[in-house]
């Protein structure tokens, strides 16, 4: 399945143009890139290499006096940029296939007061709109977040209105539970998603 390339060659961004937070070895690991810079589009210099994970309000270093920062759109970035497509070597970050842009956070029941249910909406563009790999690149990120969040998370992966041919069919099977969790008992298809987190940091 993998293994027939539809588009040999796609547009890579270059990997350090990409924007994060991890340390700039880390971002390396993501994949390999010669074309493109993004920015124009992001700011890269808006996004700190040395975030903190928390902040120490005293000189005491108890956990008593660490607040836990709240997961935003730029974490949900760097987990999923690093996954590799199924048919190049390449991560998603680097073929443009997910974008900071293209990844929301909101709250799941906005009309209950302190709910901290929040649903990650991320739409992917396929490198081609007759991709027959989209399902498998949705299944992907949708695992790797549902992997990597607490279950207070809930994930909702589309594709990018306008992107590709099928996208109401594949959106309608990457929002059915029910398939989904079909597909994820298929061995061969879990290969192939497995080899796709591989890369991922």
């Amino acid at each position: 399945m993998a293994s027939e390339v539809q588009n040999s060659n796609p547009t890579i961004l270059n990997v350090a143009d990409l924007p994060t937070r991890l340390s700039s070895a880390a971002a390396s690991k993501a994949g390999t890139g010669s074309t493109g810079a993004l920015a124009s589009i992001f700011s890269t210099s808006a996004y700190s290499i040395d975030w903190p994970t928390g902040l120490n309000l005293s000189s005491d270093s108890s956990d008593e006096d660490v607040i836990e920062e709240p997961i935003d759109e730029q974490e949900i970035y760097d987990l999923i940029s690093s996954i590799s497509d199924p048919e190049h070597p390449i991560s998603l970050g680097a073929l443009a296939v997910v974008s900071l842009p293209d990844i929301a956070i909101k709250p799941t029941l906005p009309d209950v007061l302190g709910s901290d249910l929040r649903t990650i909406s991320v739409l992917i563009t396929p490198t081609i709109t007759h991709c027959s790999l989209a399902t498998v690149i949705g299944l992907g990120v949708r695992v790797r977040l549902e992997q990597s969040l607490p279950p207070r998370f809930r994930v909702d992966v589309r594709i990018k209105e306008g992107s590709h041919s099928t996208a109401e069919e594949v959106n309608k099977q990457l929002a059915d539970k029910e398939r989904v969790a079909a597909a994820l008992e298929n061995g061969t298809l879990m290969g192939v998603i497995a080899k796709m987190l591989e890369s991922c940091r």
